[in-house]
């Protein structure tokens, strides 16, 4: 069989919910590496929180961070890295716009700088994997670079108004999609960008074509990614507009879904 690229998302995808991959989902793609296919992730967390699943996997491949905003070789230095910012303006416009409406917090990423409007200690536990630079509070004052990505924490009830306020304020600078995991926030990025745009690259790299691409994911930031793959495989516990445009659905994080459909597919 001609070497497939596998593009996994980390929460609710790979990961069980308690943020551990499974024995059998380890095995089932270090048999499917062992082939010479390529697995990759592909996520919405930054680098720094990514990294360990990056080792305990074993991989030598790119990875999309920031749902596309980053991507980047960890093995490779003269790799190109793809770095796509929100413009500083329009970043300062979403704290505006967000701080007008009921939300829980706000927080910019400039690569591994962090800035934090209210200080949380359960998204300090999260933020500070790879020890990165947090600044809080005055958030539009702190915030002199163009930022990767803005996450906005609301309440569930309030995630799709503050997504609307945001398509009416800046919808044509940016894209924003709901992630659930770690914790329901509203992720920010640079228009056009997605986590498909980063698995473009990294297949162009690997000179694979559409036709040989499997993708995992569960939620709202997997849908182009699923949709350009031509195995776009949603999560037994996917959101339904996921399951909707997947081309198949297998079992959820919690009973190994990526093993078991791995499994079937290369006859493992």
């Amino acid at each position: 069989m001609k070497p497939h690229l596998i593009a996994v998302d980390l929460d609710g995808t790979l990961l069980k919910d308690d943020k551990t991959i499974s024995k059998r989902t380890l095995n089932s793609i270090k048999k499917v590496r062992d082939l010479g296919h390529h697995v990759m992730i592909a996520t919405g967390r930054p680098f720094r929180a990514s990294n360990i699943y990056y080792k305990q996997l074993a991989l030598d491949t790119p990875i999309v961070n920031y749902n596309g905003a980053y991507v980047h070789h960890p093995m490779d230095n003269k790799w190109k890295i793809f770095h796509s910012t929100i413009d500083l303006q329009v970043a300062k416009k979403i704290i505006d716009t967000c701080n007008k409406h009921n939300i829980k917090n706000i927080m910019a990423q400039v690569k591994d700088n962090v800035f934090l409007q209210s200080y949380d200690e359960t998204i300090m536990e999260f933020i500070s994997f790879g020890n990165p630079t947090i600044e809080t509070g005055h958030i539009k004052e702190k915030l002199k670079d163009k930022p990767t990505s803005i996450l906005i924490h609301t309440s569930d009830e309030n995630v799709d108004h503050i997504r609307e306020q945001l398509t009416m304020e800046v919808g044509n600078y940016i894209d924003h999609r709901k992630s659930g995991g770690p914790w329901n926030v509203i992720e920010i990025i640079k228009t056009g960008i997605n986590k498909a745009v980063g698995l473009k690259k990294v297949a162009d790299y690997y000179n694979i074509p559409t036709e040989r691409i499997i993708a995992f994911g569960d939620e709202d930031n997997d849908l182009e990614m699923l949709h350009f793959a031509n195995y776009g495989i949603a999560m037994g516990n996917a959101i339904d507009k996921v399951k909707s445009i997947a081309n198949d659905v297998t079992e959820t994080n919690e009973k190994d879904g990526i093993a078991h459909y791995l499994e079937q597919f290369f006859k493992l």
